[in-house]
């Protein structure tokens, strides 16, 4: 049993989004992973899940045997889940599925914090989230968001990336309306 919020996508696909601390990896969710350990073939990644990932050395735009990135343990990656089971560690994969890298690979400066699965959904549902809406008419920033409940953010000063963050993390359980009036107080205390 799930308690949370029904949801439909037609003809008839049903599921349960609920809130949650722990990550169950499916198939093409985009997640921040943390580089743990380095290997010949591949580097494994936490992802927050009950396995570490993998993310092999080839799933790279333009990854060759000669072209092998090289990552520090402690490197935070923005990849997408192309393997997940319950039975096996999942695959990762820093392309889209067209092979291109995209927005996908390593993050670099900002600030990555963790939050519940479910304000990470909100913060990727469309229409946008009311709360980047806000502070995107105000502020200058880059942010990615895993559906693990990791939030990376970037500004040109520390103290937009604190507020940024901040903002993000009271937002989870305001309306929209009450997103929106909370991003203007903390533009007028920053004033």
């Amino acid at each position: 049993m799930k308690a949370g919020k029904l949801r439909l996508s037609k003809p008839n696909k049903y599921w349960i989004e609920s809130s949650q601390k722990r990550y169950v990896p499916c198939v093409e969710d985009t997640v921040l992973g943390i580089v743990v350990d380095t290997k010949p073939d591949n580097f494994l990644v936490d992802i927050k899940g009950p396995n570490l990932a993998f993310l092999p050395v080839l799933a790279f735009e333009g990854g060759t045997r000669r072209n092998i990135p090289k990552f520090e343990i402690g490197t935070l990656i923005y990849a997408r889940v192309v393997k997940a089971n319950s039975i096996m560690n999942p695959e990762l994969s820093c392309t889209d599925a067209g092979g291109k890298a995209a927005e996908f690979g390593p993050l670099k400066d900002g600030y990555m914090f963790e939050t519940s699965t479910g304000l990470a959904r909100m913060l990727l549902s469309s229409p946008m989230c009311p709360v980047l809406e806000a502070l995107g008419k105000k502020l200058s920033f880059e942010t990615a968001v895993g559906l693990n409940g990791r939030v990376w953010v970037n500004a040109s000063s520390p103290s937009n990336v604190i507020l940024v963050s901040n903002a993000i993390m009271r937002s989870e359980f305001l309306s929209g309306t009450q997103q929106r009036i909370m991003v203007e107080k903390l533009m007028d205390r920053l004033q």
